[in-house]
């Protein structure tokens, strides 16, 4: 179901804005992604726990905290209560788990078109036999995109409002936001969840030699002692010696991955140390 009313008018700015919650391991090639094809880019926070807004802060990307109940109405009206530098649009993407990297060209793309009101919503919360008798509260936001004028018309509304009731002199465009086909792809460390939170720990802590190095050492030289003894205990050949020979081994190999993760991430450490300052990104505070 489509409701469009078009009307050719030149853009030249856009303004993005991620709607989002606890999307630390994301936002910034969010952030890197958005700056590329719009003039600003900003965060919705939704009331994160993790250090979501303190990543924004440190890449120099504003944020909005939006405490409020998440639909159209709501939003639009927050944003000009926010007084935001006058854009001629304003993309509002909500970021969620089905939400791909790949989707937000896409996005782009309709916000540069002659929209007022593009509103992009989830499929499943289209029960109506026509777009006009769509209650816009009622729907799941994918993507918003508003100028000045359709940002007022919307925040205008009630809070029962349907698409029927907008202006016609709107340029407006409601559709039915469907999910793409989801093909197998290899897991990148953004996508990583555990493995990749506690891969970037390890770097923010820069103690690795403390959680790797000197367990590892100690592992070494105990297998490394223990295995002074192996030449005495194999020559009598049963299940007790062939154990403690194997435990010997795997002590010694154990010990010996230890130091060498330790060494690996100290450096890698000390790398992302030295890419930070030389492009003047801001230190966390201890």
């Amino acid at each position: 179901m489509k409701l469009h009313r078009t009307r050719h008018v030149a853009r030249q700015s856009l303004r993005i804005i991620f709607m989002a919650r606890d999307i630390e391991l994301r936002l910034v090639s969010l952030v890197v992604r958005g700056r590329e094809g719009a003039d600003e880019v900003m965060l919705m926070d939704l009331g994160s726990s993790d250090s979501t807004v303190e990543y924004a802060n440190e890449i120099d990307c504003d944020v909005l905290h939006f405490k409020d109940e998440v639909n159209i109405q709501n939003i639009t009206s927050f944003l000009l209560e926010s007084n935001l530098e006058p854009m001629d649009s304003t993309l509002v993407i909500s970021i969620t788990d089905n939400w791909k990297l790949r989707d937000l060209p896409l996005s782009i793309n309709r916000a540069l078109e002659n929209w007022d009101v593009h509103f992009s919503h989830h499929v499943e919360d289209s029960k109506v036999d026509s777009v006009e008798e769509l209650i816009l509260s009622s729907a799941t936001i994918q993507h918003i995109v508003l100028t000045q004028q359709g940002m007022e018309a919307i925040a205008s509304l009630g809070p029962l409002a349907r698409t029927s009731e907008l202006a016609d002199d709107l340029r407006v465009r409601i559709v039915e936001g469907r999910s793409n086909i989801n093909l197998p792809q290899r897991e990148s460390l953004a996508t990583a969840s555990r493995f990749a939170q506690l891969f970037y720990w390890m770097l923010e802590t820069k103690h690795p030699l403390l959680l790797f190095g000197i367990p590892g050492i100690v592992l070494f030289i105990l297998g490394y002692r223990l295995s002074g003894n192996l030449v005495g205990a194999l020559q009598e050949l049963n299940s007790t010696s062939i154990g403690v020979t194997l435990a010997t081994i795997a002590m010694t190999l154990i010990g010996l991955f230890g130091i060498m993760v330790a060494l690996i991430l100290y450096i890698m450490g000390k790398q992302v140390e030295q890419i930070q300052s030389q492009y003047n990104w801001p230190a966390r505070e201890q």
